[in-house]
């Protein structure tokens, strides 16, 4: 009897695509976070709540011989639970990485989570409560122009309009290198009519608190911060900017939060099989190697997708650790999975681009569609388009169901009040 166990160390599922609606107040959390028990209660699936320690595969054993027979290996649990599994699928994401500049771990927040995501509204909260009064605006800093930053930088600038003030920060000279143009002039567009400040060519040489001595020399100020004065609310974070390019001068920046989109690094567990240490083939970024059917290197009982999967295309290049490719992935490794089990041929996977989408606002998207040369949508059509698509990838019917209803009554709801304020003018 085959039997699947899933196991994750938060109790939802969570669709990271639309965490920013959380802080624009456009979804509710059940909606693109519902828990996994209310997902799986038709379905013989089992659900452990846990975080996996230990891997101890012994598929590489028996590398050349039958992969059908026998166990897989097993996995060891934080909760000390033991799991003997025959097929295995590592689809454990990412968490940011914040390691990499003094300070960023200590003052700035990550945006990849559900708790990241309370958290932000939370300060923003707080920020605005404590700021209500004062001639003083919200400073936010962003860092990373990438399509997390940007999307952060438009609905946090929405949010806050005239009592806040944000600046975002790219080591690259433009935002979005790597979004098709028109996704890319879209938001250059929007970031623009908010008054978000573009800090371009610039990475972060350290994060501080104002109290804490300077760690450089000689920098120039933005807005007139320069030398951070005693006087100055010794809660601000200061963050000292290096210039990527020589020609540019170095600045300093006074934050009231620091938001940080740059980075991220695998959660793929401790790895040994029974005898000795055995490593997972990982790349540089500490992704398992896959072959092309998204079988872990040397392990014929283990799958990975996601941020767990380094698999490059037919050109040599590594597949971008993204939702699209990942919910592609999953298709795969599903149907792979069943004809390893039943020892029928595995499918190579083909990514297949099917354009690419941002949130900008309550009401502002760009969607730029592959099969569509030079079409981007934007503005409301845009939005609506973005959220129909994401509405299709939520997990199960009944919850797709649930889920459309509600964003129907809240569109409905948006719709007559924007109605009366219309004839209230």
């Amino acid at each position: 009897m085959e039997q699947v166990l899933l196991v994750d160390q938060s109790e939802r599922f969570v669709f990271k695509p639309m965490l920013y609606e959380l802080l624009s107040g456009e979804v509710d959390s059940w909606e693109i976070a519902p828990r996994f028990s209310d997902l799986l209660e038709n379905t013989s699936v089992q659900f452990f709540q846990d975080r996996v320690k230990v891997l101890r595969p012994s598929d590489h054993f028996a590398m050349n011989g039958p992969t059908r027979m026998g166990c897989g290996g097993t996995v060891h649990l934080e909760s000390g639970v033991l799991v003997e599994y025959d097929w295995l699928v590592l689809a454990l994401g990412a968490e940011s990485k914040l390691d990499v500049v003094p300070g960023a771990k200590e003052f700035a927040l990550p945006f990849s989570t559900l708790e990241d995501a309370y958290m932000v509204d939370e300060k923003l909260r707080t920020l605005e409560r404590t700021n209500f009064a004062k001639e003083s605006p919200i400073r936010v800093a962003v860092v990373g122009c990438g399509y997390s930053g940007v999307e952060l930088a438009a609905t946090v600038s929405e949010r806050l309009q005239d009592r806040g003030v944000v600046q975002a920060i790219n080591v690259e000279s433009i935002i979005l290198p790597n979004a098709p143009p028109g996704n890319r002039e879209v938001a250059s567009k929007v970031l623009s009519s908010r008054k978000v400040q573009l800090l371009l060519g610039y990475f972060v040489r350290c994060i501080r608190k104002a109290g804490q001595s300077r760690t450089s020399q000689g920098v120039e100020s933005m807005d007139g911060v320069g030398d951070i004065a005693p006087t100055h609310d010794p809660e601000k974070l200061i963050l000292e900017l290096q210039p990527a390019e020589r020609g540019q001068r170095s600045e300093i920046l006074e934050a009231d939060l620091v938001l940080w989109t740059v980075g991220s690094k695998p959660l793929l567990p401790e790895l040994e099989s029974c005898d000795r240490p055995y490593e997972l083939p990982r790349n540089a970024r500490g992704q398992a190697e896959t072959d092309e059917t998204l079988r872990v290197k040397g392990h014929p009982r283990i799958f990975a997708v996601g941020d767990s999967s380094a698999l490059r295309d037919s050109k040599g290049k590594l597949l971008p650790a993204t939702a699209q490719v990942a919910f592609q992935q999953a298709d795969f490794a599903g149907w792979n999975l069943w004809a390893a089990i039943n020892d029928r041929p595995l499918l190579p996977f083909r990514f297949q681009n099917l354009g690419e989408m941002m949130v900008l606002g309550r009401n502002d998207a760009a969607l730029s569609p592959s099969f569509v040369e030079g079409l981007t949508l934007e503005g409301p059509i845009g939005h609506t388009a973005r959220k129909i698509a994401y509405l299709i990838r939520l997990p199960t019917d009944e919850h797709r169901i649930k889920v459309g209803i509600s964003w129907l009554a809240k569109s409905a709801v948006d719709s007559v009040a924007s109605v009366q304020d219309t004839l209230a003018k």
